[in-house]
């Protein structure tokens, strides 16, 4: 069993959560699900955690799903207001030939087109051809966006990606892991949701009098399933990913699967429709702490207060095999002595999540306020006593 156990990014500004195991090995009586897939992956977007995974660090041909690296630095452009949705641009010679065989929007170089419909083209129709159209109205060229998907994938911790292009058409210098692509799923969602919302749950779009639907089938099988994105070539296969969200308590809950090198567009879709629903019969999200609570309040030496409120800089949620929580104990670690200064947001500690005595999960601790040194004779005072504790 290939079990994801690297670090896995989370919302945090300031640092990324430990994962100690995959959630279902907290739950060896549980059958592991039979996926007919080269790898999966399957993770819980809401706390950040691998739920379960299978050959999840083995280097595929991302097809497609390279397309998720160029809409998210469109987004990236976008909320910059680097680009503009109404804006209009020339379809270039390069964009207009790409590959004729292949997945198209058929866009012309004599026609204008905008950015919005662009993105439609991408997402939905799957199109190569707007792909390399948005990549240089991003960069000027798509060699220049080739260096911003590498130089993005680096930032943010897709350790096992490179890219060569931004269509996902077959190259040797074009390649990914399901890891590193569940992580840019869940970056993508979280940092963009409203780009998200518009366009990975449309079901078909028409352009030049062309329609064509989403090749997401599960769009049409769950209404919980509201995106991503499919890929295919003869090397990859059929992949997917997708992501449902559904009720959690008073809350929601979102997971995302990626399954790849499936036989066939059919069993790509079962297979990750019977992922999700595993994913969501048998394990559940538990909120731990508020966004801003105070975890602890320990002392201060030599500052100008005597206490320092610590804690998250968002929401804390852990995911565990159903019934389990109320085993669940939280361990909070701090690097005592507390010395001022100390800057808002810096590690003071960490929270071990602990099931059934085995850490699970550890998640950096931070100090929720700025801490300024204390006088010369305060910090005096408190070395004293520190000598004496």
């Amino acid at each position: 069993m290939n079990k994801f156990l690297s670090a896995v990014l989370v919302s945090f500004s300031l640092a990324s959560t430990t994962l100690c195991t995959s959630v279902a090995a907290q739950m060896p009586s549980l059958p592991k699900p039979l996926i007919d897939a080269k790898s999966w992956v399957l993770l819980d977007a809401t706390s950040n955690q691998i739920i379960d995974s299978e050959n999840a660090n083995l280097q595929i041909e991302p097809a497609s799903l390279t397309k998720i690296m160029t809409a998210y630095l469109v987004f990236n452009a976008l909320k910059e207001k680097r680009l503009d949705l109404n804006q209009q641009i020339t379809v270039s010679t390069r964009a207009w030939k790409v590959d004729a065989s292949s997945s198209k929007m058929f866009i012309d170089p004599a026609t204008p087109v905008s950015i919005g419909d662009l993105l439609y083209g991408l997402i939905v129709q799957s199109g190569n051809d707007a792909s390399v159209a948005l990549a240089e109205a991003v960069a000027g060229s798509e060699d220049a966006f080739v260096v911003q998907m590498n130089r993005e994938a680096a930032r943010i911790g897709m350790k096992s990606t490179r890219y060569a292009n931004a269509h996902g058409l077959p190259s040797p210098d074009n390649f990914s892991t399901a890891a590193d692509l569940s992580l840019l799923a869940s970056r993508l969602i979280a940092d963009h949701p409203q780009f998200y919302k518009t366009y990975y749950s449309t079901k078909s779009f028409t352009y030049n009098k062309i329609t064509q639907a989403n090749r997401n089938r599960l769009l049409w099988l769950d209404p919980t399933v509201d995106g991503m994105k499919t890929g295919h070539t003869e090397a990859a296969g059929y992949c997917l990913i997708s992501s449902a969200i559904r009720p959690n308590g008073s809350g929601q809950r979102r997971l995302i699967s990626v399954v790849t090198g499936t036989k066939s567009d059919q069993i790509r879709a079962q297979e990750s429709l019977k992922l999700l629903n595993w994913g969501f019969l048998n394990f559940d999200t538990v909120k731990l702490y508020d966004k801003g609570q105070a975890v602890s309040s320990p002392d201060v030496w030599k500052g100008n207060q005597g206490k320092v409120n610590i804690g998250f800089t968002q929401d804390l949620y852990v995911t565990l095999p159903k019934g389990s929580a109320a085993r669940l104990k939280p361990t909070l670690e701090r690097k005592d002595p507390l010395v001022a200064p100390i800057a808002e947001n810096s590690k003071v500690g960490t929270m071990k999540i602990m099931l059934d005595g085995k850490a699970i999960a550890e998640y950096p601790v931070l100090a929720l306020e700025q801490v300024n040194q204390a006088s010369i004779f305060g910090r005096a005072w408190d070395s004293i006593r520190l000598l004496f504790k």
